[in-house]
Parts: C-alpha cells; sequence; structure tokens
C-alpha cells in the first residue's frame, strides 16, 4: 500500500513517514500545496494524509481540485485547524476523515486501515470498459466475450490503464506504477510492453482503446461512453 503524506512541518512528515514506513507502508512526503498536487495527480495512492494549511496550495483547495478530476483516494485531514466549519468544509469537499493536531499515532493509524478495508469492500473488482472486461480478483479479462491470457505485467499495465481511465499517462508514470524502476530514455520497456498488450486487447477488435498520445504518454479510453 502506498501512502502519501502532504505536510509543512518537516518533523511532524518525517515522524509520520517513520510510523507508517514501520508498519509496512510504501510512504512518500510532500511538503509544499504545489508538490502535493503534483504527486497526487502523477502518482497512484491508496490514501492521501493532508494538511490544510500548506504554503502555496492549501489542502482544501487541493482536494477540490483532486475529486473535480476524478481522483477517488482516501483522504485523511490531518490540521490544527479544529473549528466545526472546517471539519464539515473538508467532508462537504470529498475529505472520508479529519483528525485533529495533536494527534494520536495509534489513533491515525487505526484510521487508516479502516479506511483502507473500507476501500477494498466497495470497490467494485468487476470493471467493464467498452466490451472489454476485467475481474480484479480473479485476474480474469474477457472481450467480446472471449477470454485474454495476460502476464503478470501486462496485467498489472492493464489495472493501471483502467483505474486512470482517460487520463494521459507518461512513459515515466508507467514505468514506475508497473516496473517499480525510474524511466530511462534510452530503454523501450513501456513501448514493447503496450504493444504486446495491444496485440491482445485492442489488435484483434474493431474498437480500439489503448491511445498513444505523441509525445505525451499513453490512456485507455473508452469510445463508446457519452
Amino acid at each position: 500500500m502506498r501512502l502519501l503524506i502532504v505536510e509543512d512541518e518537516v518533523k511532524t512528515g518525517a515522524y509520520l513517514q517513520q510510523g507508517l514506513s514501520e508498519a509496512g507502508f510504501t510512504v512518500d512526503v510532500a511538503i509544499t500545496g504545489e508538490d502535493g498536487l503534483h504527486h497526487a495527480t502523477t502518482s497512484v495512492y491508496d490514501l492521501i494524509i493532508l494538511d490544510i494549511m500548506l504554503p502555496g496550495i492549501n489542502g482544501f483547495d487541493i482536494l477540490e481540485k483532486l475529486r473535480q478530476n476524478g481522483h477517488l483516494s482516501p483522504v485523511i485531514f490531518l490540521s490544527a485547524k479544529d473549528r466545526v466549519e472546517d471539519r464539515v468544509k473538508g467532508f462537504e469537499l470529498g475529505a472520508d476523515d479529519y483528525l485533529v493536531k495533536p494527534f494520536s499515532f495509534s489513533e491515525l493509524l487505526a484510521r487508516i486501515r479502516a479506511l483502507l478495508r473500507r476501500g477494498r469492500t466497495i470497490e467494485s473488482h468487476l470493471v467493464s470498459v467498452a466490451d472489454l472486461n476485467v475481474d480484479f480478483l480473479k485476474r480474469r479479462v474477457t472481450r467480446a466475450g472471449n477470454r485474454i491470457d495476460l502476464t503478470a505485467k501486462e496485467f498489472a499495465l492493464l489495472e493501471l490503464l483502467i483505474r486512470r481511465k482517460s487520463e494521459v499517462l507518461p512513459k515515466s508514470l508507467i514505468a514506475s506504477q508497473v516496473w517499480d524502476m525510474n524511466f530511462d530514455s534510452d530503454t523501450n520497456v513501456v513501448e514493447v510492453a503496450m504493444r504486446r498488450l495491444r496485440s491482445k486487447i485492442d489488435d484483434p477488435f474493431d474498437i480500439k482503446l489503448i491511445k498513444t498520445i505523441r509525445g505525451m504518454g499513453y490512456s485507455l479510453e473508452d469510445p463508446l461512453a457519452s
């Protein structure tokens, strides 16, 4: 599970990163609003811990932008702002939880785990894009009723494209999420994998789902969606 902490208090951010890493999470930290928004929109996180009073873009604005752009990752506000009005505003913008500083780390950890459990329960494991159907639990892929066998990496690549449907994903993001590697412009690993995936889920069918956005990356789109 990968978490993002957006916190301008360096000591608090380091404390959270260490504690959550020891609890088994992969943790990224951003100390400005702009940095946090960039991380949240260019990487995939299972949960975001967000301060409100940040340099640059504040936490309320970050969450509003994320929700407007369709990002559904659970968000916990962790803030010294303890007024009822602030908590209400946070929830109205789409926050999943709100914890006031000073806080108990054990309580924060319990809330994180509860949200992640809830997310796994309510998130549909059956997803359809046009006539492509994917069962994430059984790792089963069919298109137009035809079973499609994918390798582990091909399935991971397809899952990333579906989870971020209609977004343009740069090669650097794909490389980091699927192969856990920094993108090297001299390698063609992403192009090769995308070509193999296309040969299975696109080439035999009239309707093409995977688009190449020249100079930017790749996107999976449903041409039948209104």
